[in-house]
């Protein structure tokens, strides 16, 4: 008796581990035709920050040349709020077809999982496909309201005006915050921080004088400077950057300080492969555009690039680096 059930079971068993196979096939044959025929109609990529800044221009440049590339409208959408939490939890959400795919700098990517307690999205969930691109943070000041004309006159104007002085920032937990977070910690000073809704509207705020400095990248800054708006004290990147030689670092103050912002692109999670990699293979295609890399200079991003297991590891990495940052400034937010 005991003989006949366990070779009827083994039978099911057969039945049951074919049925799964087949069931694999066939989701694996169905992704793959999806990803021959994509993209059939438009795609959206959501970035989680406002018009105006790095994390916006830097994927519309890419954007337009993948709508040439592929045909189709690659359209760009702005959902801005909560450190870019609001934006990554859309594309989190969406469906995981390709056709919503979220192009963001750090700050939902890796930075905020230490700071929000209550994510509605895990970040480590995203189909990691590129890194585009990053570009070092640098210190600007409105002159008007600030005299210091080096980093260590401004530390030592800091630490006479203690929570005097103001910052201005992208939004809690974003890059710019944070390198201020640092720039506290490692001078040992203390500045408020008055947080906008990205970077332009943050720069706003500085052009008007409606605050003193804010360390932003130098995508869209560097013209402001460059004009006489704001001042330039120093770069955030860990040696000077040859084409502003003469701009010295915040590390030859405070040794060690680096901070850079980049700007990557993700998709949903479960999103297939055949996707991704297509995704990927084409914004690399993109970057190696000569045009694409004068206009990216143009923002002073430096093309990063790669396999989409490149832009995973550098990820990660950036995890535990900003969480480090977190952790030595003692950072919370309500």
């Amino acid at each position: 008796m005991f003989s006949g059930y366990s070779q009827r079971l083994r039978v099911a068993q057969r039945r049951a581990s074919s049925l799964m196979l087949a069931v694999a096939v066939t989701a694996m044959g169905i992704a793959s035709s999806q990803a021959a025929d994509y993209p059939d109609r438009a795609v959206k990529i959501i970035v989680p920050f406002a018009a105006g800044g790095t994390a916006d221009a830097v994927p519309r440049i890419v954007a337009d040349w993948l709508s040439r590339k592929w045909s189709q409208p690659v359209i760009i959408e702005n959902r801005t709020g909560a450190a870019g939490n609001i934006g990554a939890d859309f594309a989190y959400h969406s469906a995981p077809d390709g056709y919503t795919l979220l192009s963001s700098p750090p700050p939902p990517l890796v930075i905020n999982q230490n700071l929000y307690p209550n994510l509605t999205f895990d970040p480590a969930r995203f189909e990691p496909i590129i890194v585009m691109a990053h570009v070092p943070n640098a210190l600007m000041v409105n002159p008007k309201n600030l005299k210091a004309s080096t980093v260590p006159e401004l530390i030592e104007y800091l630490r006479q005006n203690r929570d005097k002085v103001t910052a201005a920032t992208q939004g809690n937990g974003t890059t710019s915050h944070l390198t201020a977070e640092l720039f506290n910690v490692m001078a040992q000073v203390k500045m408020r921080f008055i947080p906008y809704r990205g970077s332009a509207p943050a720069l706003q705020g500085l052009l008007a004088a409606n605050v003193d400095l804010m360390f932003d990248n130098l995508g869209v800054s560097l013209p402001l400077a460059e004009a006489g708006s704001l001042k330039l004290l120093a770069v955030a990147s860990a040696a000077r950057l040859p084409s502003l030689p003469e701009v010295p670092t915040i590390a030859e103050t405070l040794p060690g300080f680096e901070a850079v912002a980049w700007y990557a692109i993700v998709a949903p999670p479960s999103t297939a492969k055949a996707i991704t990699e297509k995704v990927n293979a084409d914004v690399n295609e993109c970057l190696r555009d000569p045009e694409i890399r004068e206009r990216l200079k143009k923002l002073s991003a430096e093309v990063y690039g790669g396999s989409a297991e490149k832009a995973a590891n550098y990820m990660r990495q950036e995890v535990e680096r900003w969480g480090d940052v977190i952790k030595k400034a003692n950072i919370k937010l309500e």
